[in-house]
């Protein structure tokens, strides 16, 4: 049994992965002429860390990883911390996996690596799927230059604006959230006592925040910052942006902040979309999985974290359904919940972190630190249904 496979971001070399162990060959549709990533970093999850591991993948991450000591918030402005809950070997004991960061290209680099020990030259490059044909036994992709590629399922793992998606469902356009994200990489020799601390830590503010964390084994911080505007700009995961423009967003914010602005060679912005849950993911032999399906913010750091889990699922449901039809009908039945909710929880969180005015952030993060103090055992329980989560043992 053949697998295409539209895609080869973390959504399409996991799947294809996730496919490859469990016998089937796979081909990997890719429109660009290489595998490149911007940088930027990830957060990686126990639910997360749990399906790199089924896949083979975590050991190849190891030279690379980061650790963080826990996850905390800082006040934007004062750097007043609001709460600080532990998660380096925390997170392995109480969900039983680590809590990693990694470089995104990192992660891709060992997705690419692991795929090619299963499943050598199975990535095609310049290879743009721009729609689908269904047939009784399989389905074909059809591509850019010309050619059609034929396998028994269709996997739509091309992102936002995905091609399979607008044909299984009709061309629409993503909603602009309000929100515009930057993202910059910097050694931290360069920024000495200013350094953010080793964490995954989130700086709240009026109308934007600031994520901070650690990649390369702790010799880069990574920042991500999220600011309200009315204006999404120009669209596209790799525009360069005006490091002027970043620097009067966060002015007079906590020096970590400014500190990692001012130091950055290069800055990207690009703005937030999303879409309401889908009805369904599949059409016969083809299904979606991944931002094509189900694109969200990243206030959960769990965009790549559910393209994961999503892969694996699949696998599993084609492996113990009858026909794919009903693999792809339990696979949307297993996931669309789950990444429905969270879809709505980071959306929910970007809002928790843009609080405005003294008085707001009083009555919002004062009840926040005071509980993390005295009951930090019940701050980590509601993590508990993401982090819990184990995809490899799903009953598909």
């Amino acid at each position: 049994m053949k697998a295409l496979i539209a895609g080869a971001g973390i959504a399409g070399l996991g799947a294809a992965i996730a496919l490859a162990l469990r016998g089937w060959s796979v081909e990997v549709l890719e429109q660009a002429e290489a595998l490149t990533e911007v940088g930027a970093g990830l957060q990686i999850s126990p639910n997360g860390w749990r399906v790199l591991d089924a896949m083979g993948v975590a050991p190849l991450l190891a030279a690379q990883q980061f650790e963080p000591e826990a996850i905390e918030m800082r006040l934007g402005h004062s750097g007043a911390r609001v709460f600080h809950l532990p998660m380096r070997g925390y997170a392995a004991r109480r969900w039983g996996a680590p809590y990693m960061h990694i470089h995104r290209a990192d992660l891709v680099e060992a997705l690419r690596q692991r795929l090619s020990d299963l499943a050598p030259d199975a990535i095609r490059t310049n290879a743009e799927v721009v729609g689908y044909e269904l047939a009784n036994d399989g389905v074909k992709f059809d591509l850019k230059n010309g050619a059609q590629v034929s396998g028994n399922i269709g996997v739509g793992a091309d992102g936002l604006h995905s091609v399979v998606r607008s044909q299984m469902l009709g061309a629409d356009q993503p909603r602009f959230t309000g929100n515009v994200a930057w993202r910059a990489v910097v050694p931290v020799d360069l920024l000495g006592n200013t350094v953010p601390p080793p964490t995954a830590c989130i700086w709240a503010g009026d109308k934007r925040h600031a994520i901070t964390t650690r990649l390369r084994a702790g010799t880069l911080v990574n920042f991500v910052g999220m600011v309200e505007q009315p204006d999404p700009g120009p669209e596209g995961w790799r525009i360069t942006g005006d490091r002027d423009e970043l620097a009067r967003a966060y002015e007079g914010w906590s020096l970590p902040i400014t500190s990692v602005i001012e130091h950055a060679q290069v800055v990207n912005r690009w703005a937030l979309f999303d879409r309401a849950p889908l009805s369904r993911w599949h059409d016969g032999r083809v299904a979606l999985l991944g931002d094509a399906a189900h694109p969200m913010m990243p206030s959960m750091a769990q965009g790549a974290v559910q393209a994961l889990e999503d892969g694996w699922v699949l696998a599993a449901t084609l492996a113990n359904q009858t026909t794919p039809e009903a693999a792809f009908a339990r696979y949307f039945e297993l996931r669309q919940p789950r990444t429905a909710r969270i879809q709505a929880g980071s959306a929910a969180n970007a809002r928790l972190f843009h609080h405005a005015g003294p008085l707001r952030k009083l009555a919002v993060y004062g009840p926040m630190a005071v509980g993390a103090r005295l009951f930090p055992e019940l701050i980590h329980r509601r993590q508990d249904w993401v982090y819990r989560y184990d995809a490899t043992k799903v009953v598909a």
